[in-house]
């Protein structure tokens, strides 16, 4: 009975997939997200230029406004960020609970690192 519920998960999961500028990297940095009422830490899943996913137990809803705070793998300097919730995993599906964020203002500099970054984990 659950057949047809996991096929329009992966369904929606592709469509997501497809609509990606770009593809995402395996990373996993603490992030420090707000939302207007609430400030969490959570660890990112992956990552590309034009956003990222958060494993969390309890995202906020789709469309919810998030600030971003994290540092990339070799600088010190924190990234921050804001985006928008564009994804929502619950949790007990295939894949971890979580939620995916497009970045909505993301420097030019944050940009290029993790480009950078990407480029290098998809030379491994």
């Amino acid at each position: 009975m659950a057949e047809p519920v996991e096929r329009e998960r992966s369904r929606e999961y592709e469509a997501e997939v497809e609509r990606r500028r770009s593809p995402r990297a395996p990373l996993v940095v603490r992030v420090s997200y707000s939302t207007i009422d609430a400030l969490f830490s959570e660890f990112t899943r992956n990552i590309n230029e034009g956003g990222l996913f958060i494993e969390t137990e309890n995202p906020p809803p789709a469309d919810t406004r998030v600030s971003l705070h994290f540092k990339l793998p070799g600088s010190d300097t924190p990234v921050q960020a804001r985006g928008r919730v564009v994804r929502v995993l619950p949790p007990g599906g295939d894949e971890p609970a979580g939620m995916g964020v497009e970045f909505e203002a993301l420097g030019p500099e944050a940009r290029a690192r993790i480009d950078e970054i990407i480029r290098g984990l998809k030379g491994r």
